[in-house]
């Protein structure tokens, strides 16, 4: 059975339900990560004791899938439009805001689907923005490929953002840092394609890097998609 088909134990004197657990480990998450996380922490910022928590959540991987869960709720589109690369865009965008609000959740995205009921909502709403476009196959590679895009972009966003706090560097002070040695690298002409990258090349942020990305792959889908005959 699983954490979404189990029921929650009675009513005990000190108020506690899976919702209440799964916020405070969301909160504990934003605060320091993953590794911040498990039921003992959990049920000490509840005030609870941690064997309280087990006749709700069996796991912390049942934990984690809570708070997935819980995120996509931030995830799902308030209206479905029409155009179905408008709707991937959509979805791409509001998964990469809820990542920068959640950095945990780049760490979780992929993998085998989530099965709680704002996830499934998320690839309902995927699924039914390609519906009659092309036999389903093509449309599960489709979705397959957006999604394998917008998760790798974001982990890459994330680690980025992650390396800033952990050097205590901007992208500027880094580069600036590692510009004596870049310079030296390729003066040896060892790296002429790299060069070219490095000083004519046009420095993009994050959210037009991920735009103009996430645009292309909906260029190359939009290839293999045809409608069926009617």
């Amino acid at each position: 059975m699983t954490v979404w088909d189990r029921p929650e134990p009675p009513t005990r004197p000190v108020p506690l339900d899976r919702q209440r657990i799964v916020a405070t480990a969301i909160a504990l998450a934003d605060e320091g990560g993953l590794e911040a996380v498990s039921l003992r922490k959990v049920a000490a910022r509840l005030n609870a004791g941690p064997m309280r928590l087990y006749g709700y959540i069996s796991t912390k991987q049942e934990l984690f899938d809570l708070m997935v869960d819980e995120v996509h709720a931030e995830i799902v589109p308030e209206d479905q439009p029409g155009d179905w690369r408008e709707a991937l865009r959509i979805l791409a965008h509001r998964t990469r805001q809820a990542a920068l609000r959640h950095e945990w959740l780049a760490d979780l995205l992929g993998g085998r689907p989530t099965l709680g009921p704002n996830g499934l909502a998320v690839t309902e709403a995927t699924l039914a923005a390609l519906d009659g476009l092309a036999d389903i196959d093509t449309v599960m590679r489709a979705v397959e490929t957006v999604s394998a895009y917008f998760t790798g972009a974001i982990r890459r966003e994330i680690a980025n953002l992650r390396a800033e706090r952990a050097t205590g560097l901007s992208k500027r002070e880094w580069q600036r840092a590692s510009g004596p040695h870049v310079t030296r690298i390729l003066a040896t002409g060892r790296f002429p394609a790299l060069a070219k990258a490095v000083y004519d090349g046009t420095d993009v942020d994050a959210e037009a890097s991920f735009a103009t990305g996430l645009d292309w792959v909906l260029d190359a889908v939009a290839a293999k998609l045809t409608r069926p005959p009617a």
